[in-house]
């Protein structure tokens, strides 16, 4: 198993971000229409453990898919939890979840994602693109915010 933590700063409302990941993760194509390009519910309903969200994004370059399924929420923590089910990232990993936090305290706002994989071979890399490219994502919404 492998894990992979990045942080990022954020100045728009930490409590707003959350908020985004949890009720309304298919307003980002809105604010990152460069990366994400569509986000459907497949099963549940928005912002409840158990659901199943299908994603459009453009990664490297090119257009890619991905299934996940809310593995967990936790308002204390501002955290939300995705565990890959179907999707690109299943070519190259048996297992991906990843999961977003955010940190109200203090004046500044800090986004942890977290990765948590297992690798198909040692042959593949760590998914150090993917993680900029969740930075990217985070830095967009921040920035529609912040207009």
């Amino acid at each position: 198993m492998g894990k992979l933590v990045a942080q990022t700063e954020i100045k728009s409302d930490g409590d707003v971000f959350h908020e985004i990941f949890r009720y309304r993760p298919h307003h980002i194509k809105d604010m990152s229409p460069a990366n994400i390009q569509g986000c459907e519910i497949h099963e549940g309903e928005w912002g409840t453990v158990g659901s199943v969200i299908f994603w459009n994004y453009t990664h490297d370059g090119k257009q890619k898919v991905v299934k996940d399924i809310v593995e967990a929420i936790d308002e204390e923590k501002k955290s939300v939890t995705l565990k890959v089910i179907e999707g690109d990232l299943m070519k190259l990993y048996k297992t991906f979840t990843a999961t977003v936090q955010v940190d109200t305290k203090g004046e500044n706002n800090l986004v942890t994602w977290t990765f948590e994989f297992e690798k198909l071979n040692e042959g593949v890399e760590d998914p150090n693109t993917f993680m900029d490219f969740c930075l990217t994502v985070t830095k967009d919404i921040e920035a529609h915010h912040l207009k």
